[in-house]
Parts: structure tokens; C-alpha cells; sequence
């Protein structure tokens, strides 16, 4: 018996022995036949857009430009690495209007095409100024018959806000690639709108120095003083890019005949600029009366103005419902049972909006009601289907 264990033993230490020459070797033959009967992996590679160094060049892009027109421009190209498709709208007198877009089938497109400003993602993040997700399906006919539209249908509309202004709005989705990054858009459009302002200012200073470093006029007579240049806190970087349709502001007081000249102002950007047709100002003309009826006309300032709020508190309401059911929206118009659809909200804003104005002068006008058809519905009440009641 004893024989029996030493020999066990011995037969062991010679196995344990033999192994442990021999397991390394085995290991990797092991190993490499695994890995010789799976699929090749496929070549990642990193897209453009990716990591904090890039987007530091991004931005140092638009921080390059020393005019308006070579910042507009930087920001669509940088963005252009962050949206398959991006456009930017200039936003003057509550209108929006194309400039330039990159990545759509015909750039050239983008230039006078006007966004509807009454309702969608537009007019969402131009009156909160915010930055705005949406389907395609909420922006208007107009934009997606002359540009098309995303291939997942999703998009974004930033605001490029400008003291307390949104002077321009930027339009962004994947495109046919699916490329839209919301945070790196976000910060492009901050950048942009902060070297705006800065050069603004600069251009202001600028003016200034060179006003006041001009000679005296002769001595030969005593000069009249010069009548006073108010000097605007804030020069608009976008006054370049009104439309022909829509008014310029009222001049600024010239200075008297002996105060110093004042430098030539750089040109910007007009002929890039967006410029409406003859065509369509005409029309946008025809279609406007000769003076816009105040439908609170007879009332007392006081109701008028409670009219006015509860109108635009409704239209806030329902641009809310539509924001954060883009998907039931699009169903709901395609199946016209829109309001089985979105009930829930529907009913909780309608409450919300008669806790607040159920019991004022504006209760007769129905704004929310009138809003759901106008703005989810498209003005065809019959999409709300047969249990919405007006």
C-alpha cells in the first residue's frame, strides 16, 4: 500500500513536471486558434467630429474670423463636422431667412428660404432661446419640399442669441449619415455668438479712438458745436443681412458739417446675404393689409393686454405638446385620430390654461382650443378625429 502512494506521488511530481514546461506553449497555441477561427474585426475608425482637441480647433475657427461674414462662416463649417446637414437663418423683424447651408444635395437652396416663425422648432427656440430637438415632420412644407429631410427625421434648431437678441437661428440634423451632435452645435453656436459681440465691440472702440484722434477743425470761425452721435451700446453684427423686404431702421443723426469724418465701414457680407425676389416681396406685400387690424381694437388696454397673454400662453402650451411628442404628432395627422393620440396632454395644458385664464375676460376667445386645431392640427380639424370637440 505504501508502495502504491509513493509511486502516485512520483507520478504526479513527473506530470506536474512536464506541465509546467509545456502549459505556456499550450496556452498560446490555444489562443491563436481561437482567434484564427473568428472574423477578421472590421477597421474602426474614429470619426472627424470625436474628441476635445478637435472641437478646441473648432472653435478656434470662428475665433479666427475678424469680420461677420468669415465668422458666419466658420461656424457652418465648422458645424459642419457635428450635422451632416446645417444651415444658418438670419432672424430679422420676426422673420427668418436662409444665408448659407453645407452638406444638402444643393446648397444654393438654403439662400431666401423663409422659416415659419408662427409655430414648430423655429418658433420654439427663437421665443424661449433655447436649443430646440424636433422631427421633421414639425417643421414647415416649404422647408422640406425645397431641402428634404433627415433620414432618422430627427433635427435640431439652436438659437445664436446676441444681447439679449436672437439674431440668427442655426439649423442642424444627421442628414443620410445620422451625424448630429447636439453638444458640440450648442457650444459652436455659443463660441460664435460671444467673437460676434466681441468684435462688435472692438469695431465700436476702433471708431471711437479714430473720431477722437481726427485733427481740429480751422480756427478761422468759431465751429457750431456738433450735434450729439448716440453711440449705440451695441453694434448688430447682422444688419448686413436684412432682406429687401423688411424696413431698415430709422438713421442715426448725422454729426455737424466740422466734426471729424468717420471711416468707411468694412463691407460685410451683402452679397451673400440673404436677398428675397422681387417675386416674393411683391406677394409678401399683397398679402399683408395696408394696416393690421387689432382685433382688441374696442377693448380697454387693460383686457386687450389679457387677450394678447392668453393667446401667446396657449401657443406656448401647445408648441410644448408638440415638442415632446413629435413621433404621435406625425402619427396622429396620417390617421386624423390626433387627439386619442396626445388626450392626456391635450387635456392637462387645456386645464392648466383655464386655471389661469378660465375666469378673465379672455375665457370667450377660446385661444387654447383654437391653437390645438391651428398649430397640431394644421387648421383641419377633422385630423383631431371624432372625439375632440371644439
Amino acid at each position: 500500500m505504501a508502495d502504491s502512494k509513493e509511486l502516485q506521488q512520483i507520478v504526479e511530481r513527473a506530470v506536474a513536471q512536464v506541465l509546467e514546461r509545456h502549459l505556456p506553449k499550450l496556452q498560446a497555441e490555444l489562443v491563436d486558434r481561437v482567434l484564427a477561427e473568428l472574423p477578421a474585426p472590421a477597421a474602426a475608425e474614429a470619426p472627424a467630429h470625436t474628441g476635445a482637441g478637435n472641437l478646441v480647433q473648432a472653435v478656434a475657427s470662428v475665433h479666427a474670423g475678424s469680420t461677420q461674414k468669415e465668422i458666419l462662416r466658420a461656424l457652418l463649417d465648422a458645424g459642419s463636422a457635428y450635422g451632416s446637414r446645417v444651415a444658418l437663418f438670419v432672424v430679422k423683424a420676426g422673420a427668418a431667412h436662409g444665408w448659407q447651408g453645407r452638406g444638402f444635395e444643393n446648397d444654393e437652396a438654403v439662400k431666401d428660404l423663409p422659416l415659419d416663425m408662427t409655430a414648430g422648432p423655429a418658433a420654439h427656440a427663437l421665443q424661449n432661446r433655447v436649443v430646440t430637438p424636433a422631427n421633421i415632420a414639425e417643421m414647415d412644407r416649404k422647408f422640406v419640399e425645397r431641402l428634404g429631410g433627415p433620414q432618422n427625421e430627427q433635427l435640431l434648431v439652436l438659437p445664436l442669441v446676441l444681447k439679449d437678441k436672437v439674431a440668427a437661428l442655426l439649423y442642424a440634423d444627421g442628414g443620410s449619415s445620422g451625424l448630429l451632435d447636439a453638444a458640440s452645435l450648442e457650444l459652436l453656436v455659443m463660441a460664435t455668438s460671444s467673437w460676434l459681440e466681441v468684435v462688435s465691440l472692438r469695431k465700436q472702440a476702433q471708431t471711437q479712438k479714430d473720431t477722437s484722434d481726427a485733427p481740429p477743425p480751422p480756427m478761422e470761425r468759431p465751429a457750431p458745436m456738433p450735434a450729439p452721435v448716440q453711440a449705440s451700446s451695441f453694434s448688430d453684427p447682422f444688419a448686413a443681412h436684412t432682406p429687401k423686404h423688411i424696413a431698415p431702421s430709422a438713421p442715426v443723426a448725422q454729426p455737424a458739417a466740422h466734426a471729424a469724418p468717420q471711416p468707411e465701414p468694412e463691407p460685410e457680407p451683402a452679397a451673400e446675404v440673404v436677398e428675397v425676389g422681387t417675386h416674393a416681396a411683391a406677394a409678401s406685400a399683397a398679402s399683408a393689409p395696408a394696416v393690421a387690424a387689432d382685433p382688441f381694437a374696442g377693448m380697454s388696454a387693460e383686457d386687450a393686454d389679457t387677450h394678447r397673454k392668453a393667446q401667446r400662453f396657449a401657443r406656448l402650451l401647445v408648441d410644448e405638446i408638440k415638442l415632446y411628442n413629435q413621433a404621435k404628432v406625425a402619427e396622429g395627422r396620417r390617421h386624423k385620430d390626433l387627439y386619442d393620440r396626445l388626450k392626456d396632454d391635450i387635456d392637462k395644458s387645456r386645464a392648466t390654461y383655464t386655471k389661469r385664464y378660465g375666469n378673465t375676460v379672455a375665457s370667450s376667445g377660446e385661444y387654447f382650443q383654437k391653437e390645438v386645431v391651428r398649430s397640431l392640427a394644421e387648421d383641419d380639424a377633422s385630423i383631431m378625429g371624432a372625439n375632440f370637440h371644439r
